[in-house]
């Protein structure tokens, strides 16, 4: 072989490993959707009749909807640092709203590089990551993304409460303000518009947090209206004598000081007008999900990105006679969770269950990064291939040793005192009838308790802010 033959063939060969290297497929982009205190009154999930949330069900329409997903902690600090560490609250002691450095409270998280979030991991693997609005319970931890952009929060208060006059501010509903402009999730949805329009060499992870519904409960005129009349609004169905069947320790536990009493609701003809607010912020709030759908669509990242849309908790709004969250029932634990994105096939519904806890390893097989060792979640890979591929069953705990098991038909609950809760979807999908004491039924307790976690580890230092009423005091002793 001559040289000139030579010459020839390493050219052919260099055009060849240049169209290989060209064709290899680029790894996709991620984009996280975070909804703060979004229950299942959304119209993928039949949670209301009344919900109106196109943007959302076209989403769930291009991907799977996981429909018996649940959160690992029914309040937002500790759900979300669960989420974004991939650990369990009964492994960390992150079970209140504070501590929000889990460095610092952790021993197991206070090393970064052995125990990376959700954005460090896909940071030390190529991503750029960007974040704004509200990702974390707190900004204390948006240096664990790259670049951090608006952090959004609640915008605009009227001079004075409209419809709740005692208690704290957060603690409001109404037609307020006059300009969805005013509200600062419209501000992180315009950013998160601006920020994929933009041309990216390298792969993204870009986190977009959303404030509403949580309280206080304030939408525009317009929104209020698409849901409509106040007169017309249907409310949760309720039964009386629902918690003649629970322990005074569940009572205590899942009792919020700041919401108000739902006999205070009754009372004062509010509770119509609570739940048309809440209706309205979740519409507005899925108008500003549609914005940024909408500005993806449109960007050169369409093809190529997974989308993950979650809420930390669900939301109580009469159900069991209280309002708000940290119980451990249906209302307050299941949230909505989507996942869309290429080869993933659409228009599917998985009823196995799943947690928040797992978004972190499948996130991970899908974009083909390696999974920490420190994971506790289990990847959903296997559902979104196969949607009836079994999974055990989810666990959300609230403070010390107090844990409900949710498998695809049954709802088990064992508090730290020993009182337990046993429920039976396909007959009682309100949880209305407890079975606990039954013992036809003790089998179903034994298989379930098995799920339990095996750690249960005390409260991190710091830990506060669940209000400074005596029964808090008691329950988790020296919190603010």
């Amino acid at each position: 072989m001559n040289l000139l033959q030579i010459c020839s063939l390493t050219a052919c060969f260099i055009s060849l490993s240049g169209t290989l290297l060209a064709a290899e497929p680029a790894r996709p982009n991620v984009l996280f959707i975070a909804i703060d205190d979004l229950n299942d009154w959304v119209g993928f999930l039949d949670g209301h009749p009344q919900a109106k949330t196109p943007n959302m069900d076209r989403l769930a329409a291009k991907g799977i909807v996981f429909s018996n997903a649940h959160c690992q902690a029914p309040i937002c600090n500790p759900s979300r640092v669960s989420l974004l560490t991939g650990t369990m609250p009964s492994t960390t002691g992150i079970y209140l709203l504070g501590p929000t450095d889990f460095r610092k409270a952790c021993p197991l998280l206070k090393d970064a590089k052995a125990t990376p979030t959700l954005p460090e991991h896909f940071a030390a693997n190529g991503y750029h990551t960007i974040g704004g609005g509200k990702i974390y319970h707190a900004s204390t931890s948006r240096d664990t993304f790259q670049e951090y952009g608006p952090r959004g929060g609640n915008g605009a208060f009227p001079k004075q409460k409209l419809s709740y006059p005692d208690g704290v501010k957060l603690w409001d509903w109404g037609k307020f303000p006059a300009r969805d402009e005013d509200q600062g999730d419209h501000g992180v949805a315009t950013w998160a518009v601006e920020e994929l329009a933009e041309p990216r060499a390298e792969p993204f992870f870009m986190a977009v947090g959303f404030f509403r519904p949580h309280v206080p409960l304030y939408a525009s005129k317009k929104w209020w209206n698409i849901v409509g009349a106040n007169d017309d609004i249907r409310l949760p169905r309720v039964l009386s004598s629902d918690n003649d069947d629970i322990g005074d320790f569940a009572r205590k536990l899942t009792w919020s000081g700041l919401a108000p009493r739902h006999d205070w609701m009754i009372e004062h003809n509010q509770w119509k007008p609570a739940v048309h607010a809440y209706l309205a912020c979740v519409s507005f709030v899925d108008h500003q999900v549609g914005r940024v759908l909408d500005a993806l669509d449109a960007s050169p990242h369409a093809d190529n990105t997974i989308v993950v849309l979650w809420s930390d908790h669900g939301w109580a709004l009469g159900e069991k006679q209280r309002w708000a969250k940290r119980g451990l029932w249906e209302a307050e634990t299941r949230v909505p969770l989507i996942i869309t994105g290429p080869n993933i096939k659409s228009g599917r519904r998985c009823e196995q269950p799943a947690g928040l806890i797992d978004i972190y390893p499948t996130l991970a097989d899908l974009c083909g990064l390696s999974k920490p060792s420190h994971l506790e979640g289990r990847s959903l890979m296997p559902q979104l291939q196969d949607v009836n591929t079994e999974r055990p069953p989810v666990i959300t705990t609230f403070f010390e040793n107090n844990h409900a098991v949710r498998s695809r038909r049954w709802r088990y609950i064992r508090y730290s005192t020993g009182d337990e809760e046993l429920y039976d979807h396909n007959s009682d999908p309100h949880e209305w009838h407890n079975l606990a004491g039954r013992p036809e039924h003790r089998h179903v307790i034994k298989e379930l308790s098995q799920h339990l976690p095996t750690i249960n580890v005390k409260t991190a230092p710091g830990s506060s802010g669940l209000g400074n009423r005596d029964e808090d005091r008691e329950l988790f002793g020296d919190v603010k």
